[in-house]
């Protein structure tokens, strides 16, 4: 779930973080430039692991701060295919659903990867698994903040950086969608989820 990534950046010090330790200074804005944040094609960066190497620091003409080129590994969040992971229903809908493991609430189940057969009930807005037994079916309900175990077998990373302004051919209200429509740079994607078999009991009583 978690690795170590091996990264490189210049890391600009100001002149008021001079009396402190270098490696302190560099470790705390590398934590501000990185930590939560997510790297296109590498995962959710979650914290500075350690300092591999620095290289000379230098002071440029017209700014008296120090920019040294840092080596250093980092704790990013990137489970691999097929890995099981346990998480809680965050929410549903008819996309699918929704889990949370915490730091991490980008994980969808759409609704083909749902036991079967499966219905979403408007009213609860939950989904229902119709769970076969010899007394006939139980609707078991995919409730909010249940725990689930689920299989990954798919990753999707989308580029958000800023990007130029739309065409002129383009519409004014297709800008205006562009602009509302906001995707997750980082997206797992689960084709099994398997609620708790605690859950199942308390549920068929």
């Amino acid at each position: 779930m978690f690795v170590l990534v091996e990264m490189t950046d210049t890391v600009r010090i100001p002149p008021w973080q001079f009396e402190r330790k270098l490696n302190e200074s560099i470790a705390e804005e590398l934590n501000k430039k990185l930590a939560n944040k997510v790297v296109y094609n590498v995962g959710l960066c979650i914290c500075l692991y350690d300092i591999t190497k620095l290289e000379d620091s230098y002071i440029f003409p017209g700014d008296g701060a120090s920019h040294t080129k840092v080596h250093f590994r980092y704790v990013v969040f990137h489970p691999f295919l097929d890995e099981i992971l346990i998480g809680q229903i965050k929410s549903c809908s008819q996309d699918g659903v929704h889990v949370s493991i915490g730091f991490f609430d980008d994980i969808v189940i759409p609704p083909e990867s749902l036991q079967q057969p499966a219905k979403f009930d408007e009213a609860e807005q939950v989904w229902v698994w119709e769970y076969e037994t010899e007394e006939g079916a139980h609707d078991l309900y995919m409730d909010i903040g249940e725990e689930i175990r689920f299989r990954v077998v798919d990753e999707t990373f989308v580029d958000t950086s800023p990007t130029g302004p739309s065409s002129a051919e383009a519409s004014t209200s297709n800008a205006t969608e562009e602009v509302q429509k906001k995707e997750a740079p980082y997206t797992l994607v689960l084709p099994t989820c398997q609620i708790e078999t605690v859950a199942f009991k308390k549920c068929l009583h």
